[in-house]
């Protein structure tokens, strides 16, 4: 009897060997022949899910961005006051252990990568601004903002502050751990929450 094929696992198991490929070699270094190598596959049966290059490239992004969102959509489903909830999602997207790092180390290589190739980011764009957007919607809505501030100023820099985390945690994951990252995203909440 045939053996079963899951075809979204088999995608996903190719998108995790491209990630690896891409940590190890940079974007230059990820070629179908060697992320079918470190998938365990022969070239035939990557491209029968891939057709070429940029598609694998383009599903691996896409790949991370699902799973973090699949672990944000966890958080906004829990019952914890609004102001948790949102620290919570932010520390989602700094990365603050070995697979989120893993994961946003991939990401900015693809970003800059993609630097290159517009087209590419034009696809896929990371959503953490249209996130916070909504974050803010749901927190005025409720009434939650600190009365007088300007809203889309203290989006864009709650936006490029958590950004800003994310690269120094890539760069100097020893001086700044989760606490102090979770410390520094609290003390702006302050500012911005009543």
């Amino acid at each position: 009897m045939p053996k079963k094929v899951n075809h979204e696992q088999r995608r996903n198991k190719i998108a995790e060997a491209a990630w690896r490929v891409i940590l190890e070699n940079g974007m230059e270094g990820a070629s179908v022949r060697k992320i079918a190598e470190k998938a365990g596959l022969s070239l035939g049966a990557l491209r029968y899910y891939f057709s070429n290059q940029e598609e694998l490239i383009l599903y691996a992004m896409r790949l991370v961005k699902d799973r973090a969102a699949e672990r944000i959509e966890q958080i906004i489903h829990r019952d914890v006051p609004p102001k948790q909830k949102m620290l919570e999602v932010l520390l989602e997207i700094v990365p603050t252990n070995r697979q989120t790092r893993a994961e946003m180390e991939v990401w900015f290589t693809f970003v800059s990568y993609a630097r290159h190739h517009p087209h590419l980011l034009k696809e896929e764009g990371d959503g953490i601004l249209a996130a916070l957007q909504l974050m803010f919607e749901y927190m005025e809505s409720n009434g939650l903002l600190r009365p007088g501030i300007d809203r889309q100023l203290e989006i864009e820099k709650l936006y490029a502050m958590v950004d800003g985390l994310a690269l120094h945690v890539m760069l100097e994951p020893e001086r700044l751990t989760e606490n102090q990252v979770e410390k520094v995203i609290a003390s702006q909440l302050d500012v911005i929450f009543e």
